[in-house]
């Protein structure tokens, strides 16, 4: 995919017409016109603004062999999202209690390849939140390719038996954390997600 191409498609996914994207970048119409149609190219300062206004890399702009899109995401599986999350080794989680937004590092995630899983813990704090609020998102970036991944969506608290003991023999340390007595307090949610993006 061209840059002219990936730029096309982005800004169709921000919901721009070239006419605002042109405004926001104090260009005129045709200069996206002539972008998008691999005419011309945009000046490093305007490639800086497209990066910002279009939520990618300058590089991925830039690197043709980079075919990750907006539109490509959407057939990213659950399974994909998981083997790039557990590859960066932690993701960060953003909750939000009482309108204010919170940012945490966490480690424990799982699929089944039909859905993601967070597990946690009842006496913590991003239980509460989850639970007034399950709205949410989480990120990670992959030291070795340069990416990121975000994705947006709900919880909801998962009871099922047979998801618990998969992620017991995925995670040795929850079993070694909590006894027989203690495993009340573990809680696993199940991610329902709403959007994907890996840039």
């Amino acid at each position: 995919m061209t840059t002219g191409e990936k730029i096309a498609v982005l800004r169709k996914k921000q919901n721009l017409t070239q006419e605002q994207m042109s405004e926001i970048l104090n260009v005129s119409r045709q200069s996206v016109s002539r972008w998008e149609m691999n005419v011309a190219f945009p000046e490093t300062e305007k490639l800086i603004k497209l990066s910002r206004l279009l939520e990618c890399s300058i590089d991925y702009l830039l690197n043709e062999n980079m075919q990750d899109s907006a539109e490509d995401n959407f057939s990213v599986s659950v399974g994909d999202c998981y083997r790039f999350i557990r590859e960066c080794g932690y993701f960060f989680l953003a909750t939000s209690s009482g309108n204010k937004p919170k940012l945490r590092p966490m480690g424990m995630i799982y699929s089944n390849e039909k859905a993601l899983f967070l597990v946690t813990d009842k006496r913590k704090n991003v239980y509460f939140e989850l639970t007034e609020n399950p709205q949410m998102e989480l990120a990670a970036y992959n030291l070795n390719s340069c990416r990121w991944i975000r994705i947006t969506g709900k919880v909801q608290v998962e009871s099922s038996g047979a998801i618990k003991e998969e992620i017991k023999n995925v995670y040795p340390i929850i079993k070694q954390e909590y006894a027989e007595a203690e495993e009340m307090h573990l809680v696993i949610f199940k991610l329902l997600v709403e959007n994907i993006n890996i840039y």
